[in-house]
């Protein structure tokens, strides 16, 4: 961590690391907008097309707890460079698949829940990465800079990628995300500095098995004891759920409530409001975590959240839904970043992955729930009426926080062990 140059932009382990992600998350963010509507074409049902949203943060749940033990151990450049080129070859397939005519729905969800499996063991290894790239006095900066990068990007990828589905067929799309992954790989090979800090040391005589327990034991008991990091975590799963219901059923709230077609390119444009939303977010929490507690922007983009979701649900037009998805995505990640950034704030090196993919799994774990209850409600009723009763999920969080930690003013900060040998 020494002699890191004082700008990031001027610091070249960044820099790639940087590129790296903006490339993938470029072509992921397309696949987010053309998969949906290749389920959607396929079936033309609410619920298949919300159940693909649950099945992508599955794997979370089956892989987090390990994948956290293991990704703290291991070297995590060589993890992420692993996933990332598995990601490639499971996207591959369904470009290839059309092209023999061989796609099925069956395929999509198969390839969707080994790509997110693939992607939950690089989230893990990246939620270190970062803090020993940067250090920990950058990462809000650091944080930011990728987040605004990413929505920069997505800014326009949604509308090209439902430009690009209309005019060539969805699952020919997909293939640029594949392509995407295969040069993330290659850039995080190339950064010249380790993802790792520093290695703990280990008790003699332990099998791989009681390691494993052992770390996952502690990484959960770091994020109970530790107040703030706890409250932001449990009120991200009732974030996440009414999270999960708009993001798995927006092209179904294009078409039923905006009265799009479902091969309409605008529908794009609901995608790139959410992602100028994001971009705000990022430009702003910097100022406001300088200026306010953490906990308390997160309660304010809580109960913010509520009030968007409810209007969003009873808007009128495509206008009024493309700005009020931007806001919503604004005060959802306000909550997102700002979680995130803490975590890595306060915990300690060697328990980056496991407390984070922790945190992640609750915090996450309220999204396929808010889906699949989403496409229930919908199926039932319609979709205004689905958002409308999935904002009682974040209200509950917002009840919650009110009476939490998020109302105190000071910021733990990060005890490190002593170190074995640097990584």
């Amino acid at each position: 961590m020494l002699n890191q140059p004082a700008s990031l932009w001027r610091d070249r382990a960044f820099v790639l690391f940087w590129v790296a992600r903006l490339i993938s998350i470029s072509g992921s963010t397309i696949t987010a907008v053309v998969l949906p509507i290749l389920v959607f074409q396929l079936t033309g049902s609410a619920l298949q097309t919300a159940l693909l949203a649950s099945l992508e943060v599955l794997p979370y749940f089956v892989f987090g707890l390990l994948a956290g033990a293991l990704a703290d151990r291991v070297d995590r450049r060589r993890l992420m460079v692993g996933c990332a080129l598995i990601q490639a070859l499971l996207m591959g397939s369904i470009p290839l698949a059309a092209a023999l005519g061989l796609l099925t729905v069956t395929q999509i969800y198969v390839v969707a829940l080994l790509a997110m499996t693939a992607f939950v063991w690089f989230d893990a290894a990246n939620f270190g990465a970062l803090p020993a790239l940067v250090g920990r006095e950058r990462i809000v900066e650091a944080n930011s800079a990728i987040w605004s990068a990413s929505t920069m990007v997505a800014i326009i990828a949604p509308a090209l990628g439902g430009g690009l589905a209309a005019l060539v067929g969805p699952a020919n799309v997909i293939g640029l995300d594949a392509a995407t992954f295969l040069l993330s790989a290659l850039l995080l090979a190339l950064i010249p500095r380790a993802f790792n800090v520093a290695r703990v040391a280990e008790p003699v005589g332990r099998s791989v098995l009681q390691r494993l327990t052992a770390d996952i034991r502690e990484g959960l008991a770091f994020l109970w004891q530790q107040r703030l990091v706890r409250t932001m975590t449990l009120v991200g799963f009732g974030n996440s759920f009414s999270a999960g219901a708009v993001v798995g059923l927006l092209i179904v709230y294009a078409v039923q409530a905006l009265g799009m077609a479902q091969n309409d390119g605008r529908i794009g444009l609901l995608y790139t409001a959410t992602a100028i939303g994001g971009l705000a977010a990022s430009l702003v929490l910097p100022q406001l975590v300088r200026r306010f507690p953490v906990g308390r922007i997160t309660l304010a983009g809580l109960f913010a959240h509520i009030a968007l979701l409810v209007a969003l649900a009873l808007a009128p037009s495509l206008w009024a839904g493309v700005l009020l998805i931007g806001l919503w995505q604004l005060c959802n990640a306000l909550i997102i970043i700002n979680g995130i950034s803490l975590r890595q704030q306060v915990t300690p090196d060697h328990l980056q992955a496991r407390v984070n993919t922790t945190a992640r799994m609750i915090a996450w774990g309220g999204q396929p729930f808010g889906a699949a209850v989403g496409g229930l409600l919908t199926e039932a009723f319609d979709i205004r009426a689905a958002l409308l009763l999935v904002a009682g999920g974040v209200a509950i969080s917002a009840l919650y926080g009110w009476f939490s930690p998020l109302r105190e003013p000071e910021l733990p900060r990060a005890v490190e062990p002593a170190a074995e040998a640097p990584r």
